[in-house]
Formats: structure tokens, C-alpha cells, sequence
């Protein structure tokens, strides 16, 4: 009983009105952010991130899970009706769900991806419920050394696990782990790299670099790179799926709610990489996988249950540990620290209103999306249609004055503007701006971590070994830096071997 009273005091904060009506703004604005192809839940958090500062803490934090979980039934109805993805984790929906809405199904298509969203993102957030206090009793035994080598892998994971290349990844954690150091030394008082600027002398804000890299960077990318027009959506109908759609589809559901809801947990994993991994394993187990591509449901059901399942359970890493498992998930830690909530092992303890209300918001809000999925489709589609010449100009306005209102700063909106630039540099030259941020979070718990654990161990790092938790965590890092260099050595070796056998070949054949 002791563990149920949090969790009904949880539901008394999101039945409030101003919180219901919250989840419900959070939940229209990420359905939309997730209809118009390149903004993305990251970037639409950065942008609104001004307009939290006066919010009650849990308002804001349950309107701002609203857009990240939202978008991802959002970017569906794209995928499937325009074969357009609106966000990265809907990509693989495009293969069935295009081909189902060409057969004149795409209101099936629709049906079983909200179907699957939901029981993906319910089963998560029982999920959440239960695990994250257990993980929040075991991380009250973290001190600076543990909570060192968790951060030291977390940033490893995320270049490492994430798409695209992982030495450009590498690269962006490093840039942001540099931008951490700005300002002043916590420990000495000395300045580094502020260049006599007192503006830089407390360090860079994260709200700069977020609306910066993820707002203005995104808004000048997707400027330069057009989108195609969009077809004319095919006509949605029998919304509901048929007998057997449901039992094709349910084997998938089942697998994707656990795929993803684990894979949201792990630092780098999240909803994109959940989708992709449901989907190959869909197919891999597939008696007949010569289906996929053609219009399978599982194809359709599985990636978008999953995908909403790992959007769920990469909370449990924030709220627990204060360790975001991607780049959206960091921009909410920035959105906490901002509030003047600390994400750890402590919320659970010192501010149950606020973590039981969020969790609990997800409930509502995946019910409130089932319901508005299907009926609002024709207005997204029609939504689509608004062109890039009027929308980026409006939202780019939004981010500056958004910028300049935090401390009426023209210093700040510079800041944004060159992060802006930095923003879509990377993306242009196809490096991943999710490290850098997750790393500049990071970067100041790694640094005062490590160094309050050297001034505890004599200044010998032997002693990160001599903790059992700490030294299990540094295995595994080496572990996940090791293999891929393992892997390539070994996949080298294979090539050098098959080599000569494929040379000699055609000599034997013109001797015979």
C-alpha cells in the first residue's frame, strides 16, 4: 500500500484541469510536429522551451512528454499515406504501410499502427511504473565514481549505438564535452576558454545550444533540402482491422512492446532504433518474409509498437538516474534543470508529485492520442501542404524571441544564431547533433564526478576498481569500445582469407 498511495496521488496531479489540458496541447502539438516531415520532437522541445519557465514544474514536464510520445503516432499517418516519414523512428513504416495504402488499406494500415501504439506505449508506462523505483532504490548507492563511469558509457553508447557514422559521432561527444569546460572552474575559480567575455564566464546555457543546434540548425536544413510535394493521400477507410489483421498483427505488438520498452532503457537505443530492430526481427521470423515489403501488417504493427514503447521507457534513465538516453530525453533534463528539478535517484523520494504525475500523464495522453488519431488525419494531411517558405520564417522568428525573453539577452540570441549555423553544418556534412548535446549535458556531472572520485582515491584511478558498481560499469565500457574494433578485425580477417580462393579461380576454369 505503501507503493500504490504516490502512484493514486500521481493521478490526483494529472486530472487536474491545467495539467489535463497540458497533456492534451503536448499531445496535439507532437501529432503535428510528427505530420510535418523534419522538425522533430527535439527540435519542437528546444523551440518551446522559453515558454516552460512559467509553468508549474509537472505542467511543464507533462506537456513537453506530450510532444516527444505524440509524435510518434504523428509521423504515421505520413509514412503511410504519403510514404513521407515525419520523424526518423517512422521510417520502416514507410515499407509496409505505403504498400497496404496502395492495396486500398491504408485505413487498416492506420488502424493497426495506433492499435499498436497504444498497447506498446501502455505496456511501457507499467513498465516505468514498477522499474523505475527499483532502479531509483538501487542508484541511492551511487557515489561520484559510479555516477562517473555511467556517464563515461552513456556518451559512449549514444556514438556508439547510434545510426550513422560513429567516428563523425565520436567527434560531435567531443565537441560537446569541450563546450561543457567553458566558463568557470568549479573546484579552482579559473576561467577557461571564455576569451575575457564575461558573458561566458558562468559557462554556456543549455537552452542556446538546444534552440541553437536542434531548433534554427534544423529549421536552415530543411530550407536548403526541399521537400518533394506531396502526393494526394489515398482515401481512408474500415479504420478498424479486420480478425485476421489483428491475429497477424498481435505476435507483433507482443514482440515490440518488450523490444522496445528495452531498448528505450538503453543509452543510444530509443524509438528509431527500436523501430528498425522490431522490424528486422519481424521479418527474420517470418515464415514467409518474401510478404514484407509488399504489405505485411506485422510490418506496420510491429516498428510502431515499438517505437512507442522505447519512447516511453527511455524515461526510466532520466528521471532514476539524471542520465538521458538521447537527445530528446536530454533536452527534458535541460527543461528539469531549468525548473529547478534535479533528475536522480532522489526525485522519486523528494518530489513524488512531479515524477508519479508525469508517469502518470503518459496513461491519459496515450488514450487521449488513440482517440484523436484516426479522426484528425484529414487535417494533418491538409497541414502538410503549408509551404516551407511560410513556415520557417514563422518558426525561426519564434526560436529568437524565444531566446531573447529567457534573460532579455541579445548575447543569448547570438549564441543560438551561431549554434544555428554549427546546427546545420553538422547536419549538412552528416554529423548527428544528438552526441553533442547528450555529451555537453554530461559533460559537467563526468567532470566534477571524476574529479571529487581522484581527490577521494589520492588521485590513483585504481580506485574506480576497488567499487563493485563502478568497476562493473568501466568493464562494459571498455567492452562496447573494444568490440567494434574486434569486429572489423575479425570481418578483415574473413575478407584476406576468401581472397585468394576467388583470385585462382578463373585460372582453373581456362585450364579445364
Amino acid at each position: 500500500m505503501d507503493f500504490l498511495n504516490p502512484v493514486i496521488n500521481g493521478f490526483g496531479v494529472v486530472l487536474e484541469p491545467t495539467n489535463l489540458l497540458y497533456c492534451l496541447i503536448g499531445v496535439v502539438i507532437g501529432m503535428l510536429i510528427g505530420v510535418l516531415p523534419g522538425l522533430g520532437p527535439a527540435a519542437t522541445i528546444a523551440i518551446l522551451l522559453p515558454l516552460t519557465y512559467n509553468v508549474e514544474p509537472v505542467t511543464a514536464i507533462i506537456m513537453l512528454a506530450g510532444i516527444f510520445y505524440g509524435a510518434q503516432y504523428g509521423g504515421t499517418i505520413t509514412s503511410v499515406l504519403l510514404r513521407l516519414p515525419g520523424e526518423a523512428s517512422s521510417v520502416v513504416t514507410v515499407f509496409d504501410g505505403y504498400q497496404m495504402a496502395k492495396q486500398g488499406r491504408a485505413g487498416t494500415a492506420l488502424g493497426l499502427a495506433s492499435i499498436g501504439s497504444f498497447f506498446g506505449g501502455t505496456a511501457a508506462i507499467v513498465g516505468l511504473t514498477f522499474l523505475a523505483p527499483i532502479v531509483a532504490g538501487f542508484a541511492l548507492d551511487f557515489g561520484p565514481p559510479e555516477y562517473t563511469a555511467l556517464a563515461m558509457l552513456g556518451i559512449l553508447l549514444v556514438a556508439t549505438i547510434s545510426s550513422g557514422s560513429k567516428a563523425k559521432a565520436l567527434i560531435a561527444a567531443a565537441l560537446g564535452l569541450l563546450l561543457a569546460t567553458v566558463g568557470r572552474d568549479v573546484f579552482t575559480g579559473e576561467s577557461r576558454f571564455t576569451f575575457g567575455s564575461l558573458q561566458l564566464a558562468d559557462g554556456i546555457d543549455f537552452v542556446p545550444i538546444a534552440m541553437g543546434i536542434f531548433g534554427l540548425g534544423e529549421i536552415l536544413y530543411n530550407l536548403e533540402e526541399r521537400h518533394r510535394a506531396a502526393k494526394a493521400p489515398s482515401k481512408v477507410t474500415n479504420v478498424w482491422p479486420s480478425r485476421k489483421d489483428l491475429k497477424q498483427a498481435s505476435g507483433a505488438i507482443g514482440r515490440g512492446s518488450v523490444l522496445g520498452f528495452f531498448l528505450g532503457i538503453l543509452p543510444g537505443g530509443g524509438a528509431t532504433i527500436a523501430s528498425m530492430a522490431s522490424y528486422a526481427m519481424e521479418k527474420k521470423r517470418a515464415k514467409q518474409p518474401e510478404r514484407f515489403g509488399k504489405g505485411a501488417p506485422e510490418g506496420v504493427a510491429g516498428p510502431e509498437t515499438a517505437n512507442n514503447a522505447a519512447a516511453t521507457s527511455s524515461f526510466i534513465p532520466l528521471l532514476t538516474l539524471g542520465i538521458p538516453a538521447n537527445a530528446t530525453m536530454a533536452l527534458m533534463f535541460g527543461a528539469l534543470l531549468i525548473q529547478g528539478v534535479t533528475p536522480g535517484p532522489q526525485l522519486v523520494e523528494q518530489n513524488p508529485e512531479l515524477f508519479w504525475g508525469v508517469v502518470n500523464s503518459m496513461y491519459v495522453g496515450n488514450i487521449l492520442l488513440l482517440i484523436m488519431s484516426l479522426p484528425l488525419v484529414g487535417i494533418f494531411v491538409k497541414i502538410l501542404r503549408v509551404r516551407a517558405a511560410i513556415l520557417a520564417p514563422v518558426t525561426a522568428l519564434i526560436t529568437l524571441l524565444g531566446a531573447y525573453t529567457i534573460n532579455n539577452s541579445m548575447f543569448d540570441v547570438t549564441l543560438v544564431v551561431v549554434f544555428g549555423i554549427i546546427g546545420y553544418l553538422m547536419k549538412k556534412f552528416g554529423f548527428e547533433p544528438g552526441p553533442l548535446v547528450l555529451a555537453f549535458v554530461l559533460g559537467e556531472l563526468l567532470e566534477s564526478s571524476m574529479r571529487r572520485s581522484l581527490l577521494v582515491f589520492g588521485g590513483d584511478p585504481a580506485g574506480f576498481f576497488g567499487r563493485p558498481i563502478s568497476a562493473t560499469l568501466l568493464v562494459v565500457f571498455v567492452l562496447v569500445a573494444v568490440l567494434p574494433a574486434i569486429r572489423s578485425g575479425i570481418a578483415r580477417r574473413k575478407r584476406h582469407s576468401t581472397a585468394p580462393t576467388t583470385a585462382v579461380t578463373p585460372d582453373i576454369k581456362e585450364k579445364v
